[in-house]
């Protein structure tokens, strides 16, 4: 039998009370990982050439704009409220742009502009050192010849991307930055997935255990973990079918026509997903009322078996009870062997009503 499952993550401090009272656009980083240091992974390439490189130096990325290079700029670290803003501030990006990207309580969107598209999703994956569930903010500007990514850390679901590159005959080092900006939502879909059919499994195994007789104790804990880490992927995941709707519609320059088709095949598995999202949480709720059903019966099943016998003991109560009288005149009492009569008597009426219990399958 299995253990029992872990939480899926710790509780989140509260973060929301940090922008009480500040201006709109004013960088305040909304997390918990406050003691990163900013780096910078870039990778350039055309048709014929390809380099990468990381850095700590905000400034060494600041030529990349008509280069006659598709650019991709990981920013992993928001925790430093300047660096976000000098990067925005070269990009020429909105403040409440700014501000959305260091907030990671935003719920994914899209916002778009004449110069760039802005995106908002949530980065749902399995830590490699643990199987714990993460859930990483991460925003997305695309440029016409530039992507820029920002993200909390360096672990990510982008390395399939990242050895593409390499492939000098793929479409993605023959195309712009429209459709690399599709290989990385469609890396943050399909990994949406995974973590849907790893829930699945959860839930699937969690069923078959409840038509167990003798199921663990902590399987209603349990159900209440499925539940919570449910209603966490509902909020981060639901939210992307309206940012792919969107891109789906958008006349931007940014996203050509043959981009547009690739992203309607994205669109696809948005829905997909939802629909799965929404059949475990028909299974999870079921879930719930079907625990409770086993609970109650099982709670019957003992009420009927000490109502039985309760229903046995009255009868041999009550001829105790007549004869524990303290009267002195009672004809039986002086019969040589009437003690062991009234034993026979309790005796077949115990038979008697077992029996009885067990023609009408009540035992």
């Amino acid at each position: 039998m299995r253990a029992p499952y872990k939480k899926t993550k710790k509780h989140k401090k509260a973060t929301a009370s940090k922008s009480l009272g500040k201006a709109p656009g004013e960088l305040i980083y909304l997390g918990e990982k406050e003691n990163l240091e900013t780096l910078l992974e870039v990778h350039e390439y055309t048709t014929e050439a390809y380099s990468t490189h990381k850095t700590k130096q905000i400034t060494k990325i600041f030529d990349v704009k008509g280069n006659n290079r598709v650019t991709w700029i990981n920013v992993n670290g928001l925790n430093k409220p300047d660096d976000i803003r000098k990067i925005g501030e070269y990009f020429k990006l909105h403040p409440l742009i700014l501000e959305d990207i260091v907030n990671t309580n935003q719920r994914p969107k899209i916002d778009e502009y004449e110069d760039y598209i802005f995106i908002v999703l949530k980065m749902l994956y399995h830590s490699e050192k643990s199987d714990e569930l993460l859930t990483e903010h991460i925003s997305i500007i695309i440029g016409q010849d530039y992507v820029v990514t920002f993200q909390e850390t360096e672990e990510d679901i982008f390395n399939s991307i990242r050895e593409r590159f390499k492939n000098q005959k793929s479409r993605l080092r023959n195309s712009g930055a429209d459709y690399l900006a599709f290989l990385l939502m469609d890396a943050i879909v399909d990994n949406y997935a995974v973590v849907i059919e790893m829930f699945g499994s959860k839930v699937e195994q969690t069923e078959e255990e409840l038509f167990l007789e003798n199921s663990r104790d902590g399987i209603s804990r349990d159900i209440q973990y499925l539940k919570q880490e449910l209603l966490r992927l509902r909020r981060n995941i639901l939210p992307s079918r309206e940012v792919v709707s969107r891109i789906v519609k958008s006349e931007s320059a940014l996203i050509t026509i043959k981009t547009h088709d690739y992203i309607k095949d994205l669109q696809d598995h948005v829905l997909q997903i939802n629909d799965n999202i929404d059949l475990y949480r028909e299974m999870v709720w079921g879930l719930m009322d079907m625990h409770m059903t086993t609970m109650s019966n099982k709670m019957n099943s003992i009420m009927k078996v000490l109502t039985i016998i309760s229903t046995i003991f009255i009868p041999l109560t009550f001829i105790v009870g007549v004869y524990g009288m303290n009267f002195q005149y009672m004809p039986e009492l002086q019969y040589k062997h009437s003690y062991y009569i009234l034993w026979g008597i309790m005796i077949a009426l115990f038979i008697i009503l077992l029996l009885f219990f067990r023609k009408k399958k009540w035992l």
